[in-house]
C-alpha cells in the first residue's frame, strides 16, 4: 500500500476533513453514555435535582443542616444564598415559585457560578444526610440506638414531640463532632457521589415542603438531557453521512487514477512486457485488484481513524465512570485479540493466492470464449469444462475457506459481547447494592465496553481486509513500476516534412527477450517509396518479426533501421508510428460500427473517403449488403463478420489513414485470389507514391513487387524481383514450384 501512497495526496485535504468529522463523531458517541446515565441517575433516581444544593430551602432546615458545619463552612455555605421574608421589596416574585415563602423565611441560592456550587455540594451533602439520619433515627428505635452512640442521651427515650436539634445544639462542639463522626463511619463505604445522591432524597423533601412542582422538575430535566441526546445524535448522523462521502470520493478518485495510470502504463508496454504480464493477469489487476484497494480505502477512512479514537476515549470514560471495573474490559480485549491473531495466521495464507487464482480463472475463461471455434472444431468442449471446472473450484474453495473462517468471527463476538454485558451487570449490581455505584454509571460503563470492544472488532477487520488490498496494490504497483524498453529519446529528432520515407535495414540482429539465440542475423536491405517490397519464407523464418521492427514492437538488437535516413530510435514512438499503416495478419476490429471503425484511423476522416478506402479495399461489396451499410454493428473483435471481411476493413482502415509507409503482415491470407488480385490493383493505384512492405505466403500476391526479401531461419537468402528469385534463390524456386505451376510463373 506504501508504493502506492502518492495517489492519496490530491485528496489530503479531504481526508483531514473526514478525520476531523470523526473527531466529532466519536465524541458525540461517547457523550452519550453520559448523557443517558444522567437520565438514570439524576432524572429518574433523583427526580432531576442535579446535587446536594438546593435552589431554596426554609430558613427552619437552613437552622439544622448549620448545626453540623463547622463556622467556616457555615460562613461559605451561607454566603452564596440571600435570605427572603415578607419584608423584601419583591418578596411577590418568590412567592408563586416557593409558596411557602408565605408562611416563612426561605434562603434561596444567589450564584450560578457551577465551580462554587462543587464546592458546597459535599458541605450541604454531608450537613443533610446527617440531618436525614436523625430524622429517620426519630422514627426507628434500632437507629436511635445506634445513633445515642455519639451522644450524651438516649434518642429512644426522649419525650415525643422533642426538639431534638435545640438539644443537639446544646452539645458540646466534642459531642457534636462524636455525632457527625457516627454518621460519617455509617456512610464511609460509599463515594461522594453516592452521598450526594443519597442527600437528594432531603432536597427533594425540601422542594415539597417550599411547594414546589417536583414533577415539573424531572421532567423538564429529562427533556432537556433527551433534546441534549437528540442532537448529538443529529450530529453523529451528520458526521457519518459525511465521512461516507468523503470516503467514497477519495476511494472511488483514487481508483479511477489507479485505472487510469495502469491502462496508460499498460499502453506503453511493448511485447517484451506483454511477455512478462499475461492479458488475464493485466484485466485482473486493472479490475478486481484496483476494486480491492478502493473498498480498504473505504474502510481505512471510515474504521482506521475512527476506531482508536472511539477504543482510547472510551477506555478513559469508562476508567473515570468505575475504575474497579475495568478489569472486565481488559479481560474482553484480550480474549478479543487472542481471537483476531488466530483467525488472521489461519486465514491470511489464503488471502494471498486468492488474487493469482483469480487470474487463473480469467485466463482460463478468456481462452475459451476467444478458442471457442477450435474447442467446437475439435470436439473438446469436456476438456474445456473440466478445466474451467478445476480453476474455478480452486478459487471457490480457498474463498469458502476464507469465509468459513471469517463467519466464525461473528458468532463468537456476539458471544463475547455478551459475556461481558453480563459480567458488567452481574459485578455492578453487587457495587450498586453496596451504595458504591449508581445504576446510571454501571449502564454507562457496559456502553462504554460495548464500544472499546467494537473498536476492535473494526481493527481486526482492518487486519483482514488490509492484507488483501496489500497483495493487491502490489500487483498493480509492479505494473506501474515497469520501466518500458522501448522508451522515447530524451531530445527527439523529427522527421523533414519533404522525406522520401525510405525504409533500410543495415545489419540488423534480433533476439527475443531471455532467448538463447538470435532469430533474425544481419538483415540488410531498402524498402523505397513507390515501391512494393515483399517479403517471403517459410514459417518460422522471421517474416513478421522483421516487419514488427519498423513501428518499434520490439528494438533491434544489433544494426539500425533508418526511416527516411533517420534511426528509428532517435524519433517518438508516436512520431513513428503516425506515419506507418500497419495491417496484422489477425485484423483486429473494435466493437461498435463499420464507420467507427474505419474513423479509428481518422476521427476527422470525410464519408467519401471512408467509401474511397472500402472500394479500394474491396469492402464496399459486402458492407452494400448489410441492412445499414456504414453504420452496420461490429461485434468485439469483429466476430459477426468473416476472416476475409475482417481482412479487408482492416486494410480500409490505414487506407483510411492514408500514410506513406504501409506494412501489410499477411493480410491477404484470408482472402480468396480473385478479391486478392482485384485488391493488389487497387491498392497500387491507392499507394503509388508511399513504400509498401508485404508480408505474404501466396507467391501471386507478391509476383509483382519491384522487390521480393526470402528469409530463411533468419536470414536474407534472396534479394530481388520474381524473375531474377527463380533464377538465382533456391528457397525462393522451392516455393514458387510448391504452389503455382511453370505456367503459372512465366
Amino acid at each position: 500500500m506504501a508504493r502506492l501512497a502518492k495517489y492519496l495526496k490530491p485528496y489530503l485535504f479531504l481526508i483531514l476533513i473526514a478525520i476531523g468529522m470523526l473527531y466529532g463523531q466519536v465524541m458525540a458517541d461517547l457523550a452519550l453514555p453520559d448523557y443517558m446515565s444522567d437520565i438514570i441517575n439524576v432524572g429518574i433516581q433523583q427526580g432531576g435535582v442535579t446535587n446536594a444544593v438546593p435552589e431554596a430551602i426554609r430558613k427552619s432546615e437552613m437552622d439544622k443542616i448549620t448545626i453540623f458545619m463547622s463556622s467556616e463552612e457555615k460562613s461559605s455555605v451561607l454566603e452564596n444564598y440571600l435570605l427572603i421574608d415578607q419584608n423584601l421589596p419583591d418578596f411577590e416574585e418568590f412567592l408563586d415559585k416557593y409558596p411557602a415563602v408565605a408562611n416563612e423565611p426561605i434562603y434561596v441560592l444567589n450564584t450560578s457560578d457551577a465551580l462554587e456550587i462543587e464546592r458546597i455540594n459535599p458541605i450541604m451533602a454531608k450537613a443533610l444526610l446527617v440531618v436525614s439520619t436523625i430524622d429517620q433515627a426519630m422514627s426507628d428505635p434500632e437507629k436511635a440506638v445506634e445513633l445515642s452512640k455519639g451522644m450524651g442521651f438516649d434518642l429512644a427515650t426522649l419525650p415525643e414531640g422533642t426538639d431534638i436539634f435545640s438539644l443537639i445544639l446544646k452539645m458540646s462542639e466534642t459531642q457534636r463532632s462524636m455525632l457527625t463522626t457516627t454518621v460519617d463511619e455509617k456512610f464511609a463505604v460509599m463515594g461522594s457521589s453516592m452521598i450526594t445522591q443519597s442527600a437528594i432524597a432531603a432536597v427533594k423533601a425540601e422542594y415539597t415542603a417550599l411547594g414546589m412542582d417536583a414533577a415539573k422538575l424531572q421532567t423538564n430535566y429529562i427533556l432537556k438531557i433527551g433534546s441534549s441526546m437528540l442532537l448529538l445524535t443529529l450530529a453523529t448522523v451528520a458526521c457519518s453521512i459525511t465521512v461516507g462521502y468523503i470516503s467514497a470520493k477519495v476511494a472511488a478518485g483514487v481508483s479511477r487514477d489507479l485505472r487510469r495510470d495502469t491502462f496508460k502504463k499498460v499502453e506503453s508496454f511493448s511485447k517484451t512486457e506483454f511477455d512478462k504480464f499475461s492479458t488475464a493477469s493485466l484485466i485482473t489487476r486493472t479490475t478486481n485488484d484496483v476494486s480491492q484497494i478502493q473498498m480498504a480505502i473505504t474502510m481505512i477512512i471510515r474504521m482506521v481513524f475512527y476506531a482508536p479514537i472511539m477504543g482510547v476515549g472510551a477506555i478513559l470514560h469508562a476508567v473515570d465512570k468505575s475504575p474497579s471495573l475495568t478489569w472486565i474490559i481488559a479481560l474482553g480485549v484480550v480474549v478479543l485479540m487472542g481471537l483476531v491473531v488466530t483467525v488472521f495466521s489461519i486465514a491470511m495464507p489464503k488471502f494471498k493466492i486468492v488474487q493469482s487464482l483469480i487470474d487463473k480463472l480469467n485466463l482460463v475463461t478468456r481462452e475459451n470464449l476467444s478458442g471457442m471455434m477450435v474447442i467446437r472444431a475439435f470436439n473438446n468442449q469436456k476438456f474445456e469444462e473440466n478445466r474451467f471446472d478445476k480453476a474455478n473450484l480452486d478459487l471457490t474453495k480457498n474463498s469458502l475457506f476464507i469465509n468459513r473462517i471469517m463467519t466464525v468471527m461473528m458468532p463468537v463476538m456476539m458471544l463475547l459481547m455478551n459475556g461481558i454485558s453480563l459480567l458488567i451487570i452481574w459485578v455492578g449490581s453487587h457495587e450498586v447494592a453496596q451504595s458504591v455505584m449508581q445504576v446510571g454509571d454501571m449502564m454507562a460503563f457496559l456502553q462504554y465496553a460495548m464500544q472499546v470492544v467494537m473498536s476492535f472488532l473494526m481493527l481486526s477487520m482492518m487486519f483482514i481486509i488490509l492484507p488483501r488490498a496489500t497483495v493487491s496494490a502490489n500487483r498493480i504497483a509492479d505494473v506501474l513500476a515497469v520501466d518500458p524498453v522501448i522508451k522515447d529519446p530524451k531530445e527527439p529528432k523529427h522527421f523533414d516534412k519533404n522525406a522520401k520515407w525510405k525504409v533500410e535495414f543495415r545489419h540488423v540482429y534480433f533476439r527475443y527477450p531471455d532467448a538463447e539465440e538470435d532469430v533474425l542475423h544481419d538483415i540488410s536491405f531498402a524498402a523505397l517509396p513507390g515501391q512494393t517490397t515483399a517479403i517471403i519464407g517459410s514459417t518460422g523464418s522471421g517474416k513478421s518479426t522483421v516487419v514488427n521492427l519498423i513501428p518499434r514492437f520490439y528494438d533491434v538488437t544489433n544494426g539500425t533501421i533508418y526511416v527516411n535516413g533517420l534511426d528509428i530510435r532517435d524519433v517518438n514512438q508516436s512520431d513513428l508510428r503516425d506515419k506507418i499503416g500497419y495491417i496484422p495478419q489477425k485484423g483486429t476490429l473494435f466493437s461498435g460500427t463499420i464507420e467507427s471503425n474505419l474513423r479509428y484511423a481518422d476521427e476527422n476522416a470525410s464519408m467519401n473517403t471512408l467509401e474511397k478506402a472500402a472500394d479500394v479495399a474491396q469492402a464496399s461489396e459486402f458492407i452494400s449488403t448489410m441492412t445499414d451499410g456504414m453504420k452496420s454493428e461490429i461485434a468485439q473483435g469483429g466476430m459477426n463478420v468473416s476472416g476475409g471481411q475482417k481482412q479487408r476493413l482492416a486494410i480500409a482502415r490505414a487506407l483510411v489513414k492514408a500514410p506513406p509507409i504501409y506494412i501489410f503482415d499477411d493480410s491477404f491470407s484470408a482472402v480468396d485470389y480473385k478479391t486478392d488480385t482485384a485488391l493488389r490493383k487497387a491498392l497500387k493505384k491507392s499507394t503509388g507514391s508511399s513504400t509498401v512492405l508485404i508480408v505474404a505466403q501466396r507467391i501471386s500476391t507478391i509476383k509483382n513487387a519491384e522487390q521480393i526479401i526470402v528469409l530463411d531461419d533468419g536470414r536474407v537468402v534472396g534479394k530481388g524481383t520474381h524473375d531474377e528469385l527463380m533464377k538465382s534463390c533456391q528457397t525462393y524456386r522451392e516455393i514458387a514450384l510448391s504452389q503455382l505451376n511453370k505456367e503459372e510463373l512465366a
